[in-house]
C-alpha cells in the first residue's frame, strides 16, 4: 500500500499507514476550507490516515477530502464526547483536555501539515517542533525555518511524505 509505515501491528499483523496530521482553525472561510479539503483529498488518495482535532472549519473540510477519496480519519477530540466529531471523523478519540489534545495530535501523526490557523494551531506547530516531528506550513504562521514551506496542497502532502520518508517512516 501506498505511504505505509515500517510500524507493524503487534503479532505480525498488516503495517499500518502512515498519519499525516492537518492542524488549522475551527472556523475558516470558504477558500480556506477548499484548500483543506484538497489537502484531505491527496491523503486520501494516498492511502494515509489523516488526523485532526476533529471539530469543524479545516478539521472537517480536511476529513471531507479525505473520505471522498476512500481515505481513513482519525479525531483527536478536545471535550468529553464522541458526538463533538465532525460526520467524516472514522474514529474519534474522546480526551477531555480541551487544547492539551494538541500534544496528542501531534505525537500520533507522522508529519503535520499545519494550513492557516489560529492560536491553537501555532501550538501544534511549536509542539510538533519541539519533538521532532516534520511539519509544513501552508498559508501559515512563519514562525521558525524548520518550518517546511508549501505552496498548494499536492506539494503541501509530497513534503510531508517526504519528511516521513527522511525519517524512515515509510516504505517507499
Amino acid at each position: 500500500m501506498a505511504g505505509t509505515s515500517e510500524r507493524k501491528r503487534a503479532f505480525g499483523g498488516p503495517a499500518l499507514p502512515a498519519i499525516i496530521a492537518v492542524c488549522g482553525a475551527g472556523q475558516c472561510d470558504a477558500k480556506t476550507a477548499a484548500l483543506a479539503e484538497a489537502v484531505g483529498r491527496e491523503i486520501g488518495r494516498r492511502g494515509l490516515m489523516l488526523a485532526c482535532g476533529g471539530l469543524g472549519g479545516v478539521m472537517e473540510a480536511s476529513a471531507r477530502g479525505a473520505k471522498q477519496a476512500g481515505g481513513m480519519t482519525l479525531g483527536i477530540l478536545p471535550g468529553a464526547s464522541k458526538l463533538e466529531a465532525n460526520p467524516w471523523i472514522d474514529v474519534p478519540v474522546v480526551t477531555g483536555l480541551a487544547e492539551g489534545r494538541n500534544l496528542i495530535l501531534v505525537r500520533t501523526a507522522d508529519a503535520v501539515i499545519a494550513l492557516a490557523g489560529e492560536y491553537g494551531t501555532l501550538s501544534e506547530i511549536a509542539l510538533a517542533l519541539k519533538i521532532g516531528k516534520p511539519v509544513i506550513g501552508l498559508q501559515t504562521w512563519e514562525v521558525a525555518p524548520d518550518v517546511i514551506p508549501a505552496q498548494d496542497a499536492v506539494e503541501a502532502v509530497d513534503k510531508a511524505v517526504a519528511a516521513c520518508g527522511s525519517r524512515r517512516r515509510l516504505l517507499r
